[in-house]
Parts: structure tokens; C-alpha cells; sequence
């Protein structure tokens, strides 16, 4: 596979990873004892840190890209495997 083709599907892995990871670990303001100013939610993020959530996020798709490789690499688990409609396909 080329290089070009393996940081395209890297970047798909990272955005798609940062809508998984973006609900975990974020604190609202009513449950950290924040001030609610006028006008937000009481279920508005008491703070939102996005190196932290950068970080995570480039960890988790790291790992879940390098799972995809070895299996593109190794055929641990191929389309055909997949196909549960194998009748269906006309020969």
C-alpha cells in the first residue's frame, strides 16, 4: 500500500476516533461545582482541554491503525469472511 493511501486512512481513523472519544472524561458544570453564568446549560463542559483530548485521541487511533495494517498486512480477516450473503451472490 502506498504512503499517501496509509495517511489518508490514518486521518480517517483520527476523526473518526475524536467523535469516540470526545464524551469520555468531560465533567459538566453542575457536577464540578461551577458557577452557571446566564444563559448555559447546567450540562454545559466545566472545562474543555483539547491537547488533553488531542493526545487521547492520537493514542487510541494510533492503535486502532496500527490493528488495521497488521490485519491488511497478515489477512487476519478478509472480506470474504465478512460476507454473510454468500448465497445470494450470483457465480
Amino acid at each position: 500500500m502506498r504512503w499517501t493511501s496509509l495517511l489518508a486512512i490514518y486521518v480517517l481513523f483520527w476523526s473518526f476516533t475524536v467523535f469516540l472519544v470526545l464524551p469520555f472524561g468531560v465533567r459538566t458544570t453542575h457536577e464540578a461545582g461551577g458557577e452557571v453564568v446566564a444563559g448555559q446549560a447546567e450540562s454545559a463542559p466545566h472545562e474543555f482541554d483539547i491537547v488533553r483530548l488531542a493526545v487521547r485521541v492520537t493514542i487510541l487511533s494510533t492503535l486502532l491503525f496500527a490493528l488495521f495494517v497488521a490485519n491488511y498486512s497478515y489477512g487476519w480477516v478478509t472480506p470474504e469472511m465478512l460476507n454473510l450473503f454468500k448465497s445470494h451472490r450470483p457465480e
